[in-house]
């Protein structure tokens, strides 16, 4: 019976010191670090097309969007992601003078991909739900018309799918919406 390979946990302000040096990104998760892996035309395509929308829509208001790069911390268990679409209304809070890690963000949004769709949908959501600003957490599936709308309700999350073209998004915490049309403008899925 061979041993198991002994895990090498990180604190927190290890991961940072280590993230804010990297090349690549990774996300931290409960002492561990975890790299992440690159993205295909049709994620990229997409997260383009939700945040070119919703930058149309924010500008002049109080609200930021912003993509891939900044990075989300959740209290507990403490963990940082990075994920694809974050939209933070009223006054952005950083968790230090850095300014790339964020504490209140009012909409997430992540687009599928095979590796990450079940923990996507299962802890890191059970994760983004210890977020008290958050409001609204998107699941855009890359390879069909489909996106999964939780919109949090008291201490209820409530979810709302969206599955053809004609559909639109409504995502009242920021008075915004996206027709799917746009969100998947020039995505080619696998049976096209």
């Amino acid at each position: 019976m061979g041993a198991a390979a002994a895990q090498t946990l990180f604190t927190p302000e290890e991961y940072i010191v280590r993230e804010r040096k990297a090349q690549f990104k990774s996300e931290y998760l409960s002492g561990r670090i975890v790299a992440m892996s690159g993205a295909s035309r049709a994620h990229n395509l997409i997260t383009r097309n939700i945040s070119g929308e919703l930058y149309v829509q924010l500008k002049g208001r109080t609200c930021e969007s912003y993509t891939n790069d900044m990075r989300v911390r959740i209290p507990s268990p403490m963990s940082y992601t990075y994920p694809d679409v974050v939209v933070v209304c009223d006054e952005p809070r950083f968790e230090d003078d850095v300014f790339d890690t964020l504490l209140n963000p009012t909409v997430l949004v992540g687009v599928l991909s095979p590796s990450t769709e079940a923990y996507d949908r299962d802890r890191k959501f059970s994760r983004y739900r210890q977020i008290a600003s958050l409001q609204e957490y998107i699941l855009v599936s890359q390879d069909k018309f489909c996106v999964e709308h939780y919109r949090r309700r008291g201490n209820h999350w409530v979810l709302t799918g969206f599955c053809t073209r004609e559909d639109v998004l409504p995502l009242l915490s920021i008075h915004c919406e996206l027709a799917l049309s746009d969100i998947y403008h020039l995505v080619k899925f696998p049976q096209d």
